[in-house]
């Protein structure tokens, strides 16, 4: 899909972070967005944010809820008719040893990040079908490749987004829906407020919960010094004009996946710092 003015592209978690970047990216391009996100009062502000002349649909959704899925696929057929890019983007963290993890941690968790996949998935994918274009990009991790300590729930979760959009990769190609373009987006550190992800937990549990004070202070200076959320966006823009898969945004981790694979072929055990605690980029 090399041509993108005038189509139209859907964001999950468009508030903020990635999702925003991503929102900005493509009116850019001249597209119509649909701005989904929990957060109603974030999502007023980046509608109001956008560059001038873009044609917004802001929704506010649970990606969590199919239901308010499918409810966003309509509004955004209804408004535009037609959906031609759309980002399963939002998601939620949670930290610390894996034994320690509530179910609750655990429920919340997959349900935003891999139930909120799913479900766009599920609904947006046979509109492309049918309309015989279109192109799904699925935000997952490095967390996704790798299996680092104290993020077991959220390495959980990314590790089904990437398995999800391999598979419908390989189910459209060989159901010969070859017109649906799948880009997988596996982002290192990126500086966004993903730890600050419990705002929006149902009952209002505090934020992240690292195994202590320290951890959360590392969490947050890491991610501080990520790279910037445009320059992902910028990357998932050429990965859906070229038809890229894999969309990796730090180069330099590509090693990490690249040893974790090679232990697994060598019958070793596995690493156990999986992923840098500051940039290398």
């Amino acid at each position: 899909m090399d041509e993108l003015s005038g189509k139209v592209a859907v964001v999950t978690g468009a508030a903020s972070g990635i999702g925003l970047a991503l929102t900005r990216a493509f009116a850019a391009e001249g597209m119509k967005v649909v701005m989904a996100d929990i957060e109603a009062d974030a999502l007023d502000k980046a509608v109001a944010d956008l560059p001038e002349g873009t044609e917004s649909l802001p929704v506010v959704c649970d990606v969590g809820d199919g239901a308010q899925v499918e409810a966003l696929r309509d509004a955004a057929v209804e408004r535009f008719g037609a959906v031609h890019v759309v980002c399963n983007n939002a998601g939620v963290s949670a930290g610390g040893p894996i034994w320690e993890q509530s179910i609750e941690d655990w429920e919340w968790v997959l349900r935003v990040n891999l139930w909120g996949v799913i479900h766009g998935m599920r609904a947006f994918t046979p509109l492309m079908i049918e309309q015989g274009e279109g192109h799904i990009v699925n935000t997952a991790s490095m967390a996704g490749l790798l299996s680092a300590p104290f993020m077991g729930i959220y390495n959980v979760s990314k590790h089904g987004v990437v398995t999800l959009s391999e598979t419908l990769h390989a189910d459209l190609q060989l159901t010969g829906a070859t017109g649906v373009g799948v880009s997988v987006l596996c982002p290192g550190w990126v500086n966004t407020r993903i730890h600050e992800a419990g705002r929006n937990r149902p009952g209002g549990v505090d934020p992240v919960q690292m195994a202590d004070e320290g951890m959360r202070e590392l969490i947050a200076s890491v991610i501080a010094a990520g790279i910037d959320p445009a320059d992902v966006a910028a990357m998932v823009v050429d990965a859906v004009k070229t038809r890229r898969f894999y969309v990796l945004t730090h180069p330099d981790w590509t090693r990490f996946a690249a040893e974790r694979t090679q232990r697994i072929v060598d019958g070793e055990d596995p690493i156990v710092a999986s992923l840098p605690m500051a940039p290398t980029d």
